[in-house]
């Protein structure tokens, strides 16, 4: 691995444009095709790709497995603490229009909270299998 100069450099230079577009594609969601689950992915496959290159450790150095897994349950609530927030607002699970005063900002911030919700729970899901998975050795 260490004589691979070309993939290492060209890793490096492709990982900041993996998540400008998992962010786009994040923030694009409410708009058009895409959203959370594909940013989520995407964010994952940047982990992926940095193992496969640098290797397995390093990888872990850089995304610990215990944040990948802590990643999990803070998606989970992110996402059910809009719903709740809106239930206690008077409205019904899920049901944006609540969480502002603003209706039209409150459906878009919504969104965007619920999908945030979602990126890092795929994400943390994706790379904590990845890690279960190439950690067994062969």
């Amino acid at each position: 691995m260490k004589l691979d100069l070309i993939l290492r450099v060209t890793t490096k230079l492709l990982l900041p444009f993996i998540l400008m577009f998992a962010l786009y594609v994040q923030f694009h969601g409410d708009f058009g095709p895409g959203g959370g689950f594909q940013a989520g992915a995407m964010a994952a496959a940047m982990v992926f790709l940095y193992s496969i290159t640098y290797g397995l450790p390093s990888a872990q150095k850089a995304v610990p497995p215990a944040i990948a897994q802590a990643m999990i349950p803070i998606g989970v609530l992110i996402f059910a603490g809009v719903g709740v927030y809106a239930m206690f607002n008077g409205g019904q699970f899920l049901n944006y229009s609540v969480i502002a005063e603003d209706a039209p900002h409150a459906q878009a911030l919504g969104i965007l909270l619920v999908e945030s919700g979602v990126l890092i729970t795929v994400a943390g899901t994706f790379v904590s299998i990845f890690y279960a998975f190439a950690g067994r050795g062969r």
